[in-house]
């Protein structure tokens, strides 16, 4: 049997930017032009509602959209589309590039103003070492902002890849006229309000040169001018090259005018692609053995990409979020986690609609399912419904900060080490057991984990701890050829040896030279930077 009809009706994709650049406002008019929501601002309602009912949302609110609604499924002219948000923070960075390992495609928001900010470039690198298609929205065209030329000029130097323009703005800010639609040859006129939908604006064709010069006078003649030498200098739109991550369509509006925005809905359906085959890697008699899985294939293959502790503290299950790799789900089904070979049964699988968690009847590959556990399922876990399969690729990056977990009460000891235990897992915060004993210790890409971890030991777990510095300013896993060898290294720097959430084996370091010595010393051992999954596959040596 398969599923080809349905597979390729998905489109899984990730908005990313820098924060402020109006990606929740441009998820929350994409959710209301495809009719998923009727009111626009119900993201922002519901997430204020749910801010009172949970202690630590204090610090999520740092974070934008909440994590409970970063996934959302719509139908849009027979498609099902499933968006995920992304947390626009740095601190959290983590989360983000474990989200784009779910995705088929990036919408990326730029604010029209500022060009390509920090946090946007983070998320370019890691879109490019995955060769992701991105389609480019320029957002807050209504604003005053900088010449479109510059900003097809930065975003092509900083995404190192062509631009072709879409759309093209008629004037800016109080001059702002509309948008040129190269795709339908007509121009979309600007009229500002948030109530307005797609239809309600007035198109005129580009056959009506004298009108459009009439009625724009020196912004039309000024925005054909750019436009010429932007479609002039930008090679015409190839779908091959844009679906291996070597071009990047661009739109641009005013996401809180409902501008611009129908445009870009419908390029997900016409240009992003369907759900791609996955690689899994298989150890056959301790070989790897690698296999592509096709998106419509029969059996049902999914990857656990983000794990999320309930935000109901009376209930101590928690949300595995499932992309799904291949074939169907339907209720009841009998699922393994091929890391531990155990049966998966979880009490409740749900969709993402909009805000809203609904049973899942049926689901396929592409869509993002979210499984009710009880502990027992971790970041990157492979499930599927028998077949032995193991999908590598989900991150992990060396922290580079560290503090020692110093519990306040000593008789929470079991409870502080339930909480970190699932707070690993969930990939919160990373947390390493120093081999020979000793205080727990936790590492985070950025100061802010720690500080939402604290407050989650205490509300979740009813442990109080006290964060301390400690001497370690990062870490690396090791791998070795033999284990003779892995012996005499980890029997040589005893004091430094660290076992993290998975079980993997790293080494801690105090300074930058501490592993350009140990390598010099030991150069058959391999120090790596990144990890992934559950050891079975570590990244390049650094």
């Amino acid at each position: 049997m398969t599923y080809a009809h349905e597979t390729r009706r998905r489109r899984t994709f990730a908005i990313i930017s820098h924060p402020d650049a109006g990606k929740t406002t441009l998820t929350e008019k994409l959710l209301l032009f495809s009719g998923a929501i009727q009111i626009a601002g119900s993201v922002k309602a519901r997430k204020a509602s749910r801010h009172a009912t949970s202690d630590w949302m204090e610090i999520e609110k740092q974070r934008g959209i909440s994590v409970a609604s970063s996934v959302m499924q719509m139908l849009y002219r027979e498609h099902v589309i499933n968006l995920l948000d992304t947390p626009g923070h740095k601190d959290f960075s983590e989360d983000t590039y474990r989200v784009l390992t779910a995705v088929d495609s990036a919408l990326m928001v730029i604010d029209a103003a500022n060009g390509v900010e920090a946090q946007t470039r983070r998320l370019i690198e890691v879109c490019r070492q995955r060769d992701t298609p991105i389609i480019t929205f320029v957002n807050k065209m209504d604003r005053e902002v900088r010449d479109p030329l510059d900003i097809l000029d930065e975003v092509e130097r900083e995404l190192g890849m062509p631009c072709v323009p879409m759309t093209w703005p008629v004037g800016q800010g109080k001059s702002f006229g509309g948008i040129i639609n190269l795709r339908t040859q007509a121009m979309t006129v600007f009229d500002s309000g948030s109530e307005r939908l797609p239809q309600d604006f007035e198109t005129i064709p580009l056959t009506e040169q004298a009108q459009l010069a009439e009625r724009f006078g020196l912004e039309w003649q000024t925005a054909m001018d750019s436009m010429e030498l932007a479609t002039g200098a930008s090679p015409a739109f190839d779908m091959a090259a844009f679906l291996a991550g070597k071009q990047t369509p661009v739109f641009f509006g005013s996401g809180v005018n409902n501008f611009g925005v129908m445009e870009v809905l419908d390029a997900l359906v016409d240009l992003a692609p369907a759900p791609k085959p996955r690689t899994s890697n298989l150890l056959v008699n301790k070989q790897p053995v690698v296999k592509e899985i096709q998106p419509e294939d029969s059996a049902f293959s999914g990857v656990v990409f983000k794990v999320q502790a309930n935000m109901d503290a009376n209930h101590r299950d928690r949300i595995a979020f499932v992309r799904m790799a291949s074939g169907k789900y339907t209720p009841g089904m009998k699922l393994k986690v091929q890391r531990t070979a155990k049966e998966l049964r979880p009490t409740s699988v749900v969709t993402f609609l909009s805000q809203r968690r609904e049973a899942v009847d049926e689901a396929y590959a592409g869509d993002i399912i979210g499984f009710t556990t009880h502990g027992g399922v971790q970041l990157g876990d492979t499930i599927t419904d028998g077949a032995n399969l193991q999908f590598t690729g989900l991150p992990f990056f060396a922290p580079e900060l560290f503090m020692t977990v110093i519990l306040k009460n000593p008789l929470r000891t079991k409870q502080l080490q339930t909480g970190l235990d699932q707070l690993g897992e969930e990939g919160a915060i990373q947390v390493f057991k120093p081999e020979i004993g000793g205080p727990m210790l936790l590492g985070a890409v950025g100061q802010l984990q720690f500080e939402v971890v604290q407050h989650r030991l205490k509300a979740e777990y009813d442990c109080d701890v006290r964060l301390e510095g400690c001497q370690y300013t990062g870490a690396r896993w090791i791998t070795a050829d033999t284990p003779a060898e892995l012996r005499e290294f980890t029997n040589a720097y005893p004091q430094r040896m660290s076992l993290d959430a998975a079980g993997t084996l790293a080494y801690l370091c105090t300074s930058p030279y501490d592993v350009r010595l140990a390598q010099e010393r030991f150069p058959k051992i391999h120090f790596h930077p990144l990890r992934e999954h559950a050891g079975l596959a570590l990244g390049s040596a650094g």
